[in-house]
């Protein structure tokens, strides 16, 4: 890892894929090193818990829920670590806040979405990945085959891209096993 500089790590994928359980992983790290951690998610993912990022598998930690990225810039404080979940629900302002942090000598790590249920690139984590040091594709397996699985299969028919929810609406599929809803 770099010295007396910042960066951006980016942690992508579909759901399912382990996002949220290496962010965890990696902050938990900063913390027994004993830096200060401070982690964010958006208002919209209520989920699991509106005061932590919480992985599938129930793994947590403590995180402030922000309806605006922008909101970080004054909550981050003399954190040296920033954790950002859920990054595909954030405007594209989230470019200039972690570059913003990483210039200022922070880690900045975002996990989030690369593509939504149609399989279309999510913005802003094409950008996001673009600027970043380092980028970690995480895959699932896909439910139908077994193959590793790159895509956000829904269950559902809505034409609203957004909709949180988890395996109650989604799971993971592969390339072959992926299809586009008929959209009601």
């Amino acid at each position: 890892m770099p010295k007396d500089t910042g960066w951006i790590e980016v942690i992508t994928g579909c759901m399912f894929s382990g996002k949220t359980e290496e962010l965890i992983r990696r902050l938990r790290r900063a913390q027994i090193a004993k830096q200060k951690v401070k982690i964010f998610k958006p208002l919209i993912d209520t989920r699991y818990a509106n005061d932590s990022i919480v992985s599938h598998s129930e793994q947590s930690l403590p995180s402030i829920q922000i309806k605006d990225i922008n909101e970080v810039r004054e909550l981050v404080g003399d954190a040296q670590v920033i954790g950002i979940d859920e990054a595909q629900f954030f405007s594209y302002d989230i470019i200039a806040v972690c570059n913003e942090l990483a210039n200022q000598g922070k880690r900045v790590i975002v996990a989030g979405l690369d593509q939504d249920y149609k399989g279309v690139p999510f913005e802003p984590i094409p950008q996001l990945l673009a600027v970043a040091e380092y980028i970690t594709k995480s895959l699932a397996i896909c439910v139908e085959c077994g193959n590793p699985a790159d895509r956000t299969q829904r269950k559902t028919h809505s034409k609203e891209r957004v909709i949180v929810g988890a395996a109650d609406i989604y799971e993971a599929r592969c390339r072959k096993c992926h299809y586009i809803p008929e959209e009601t």
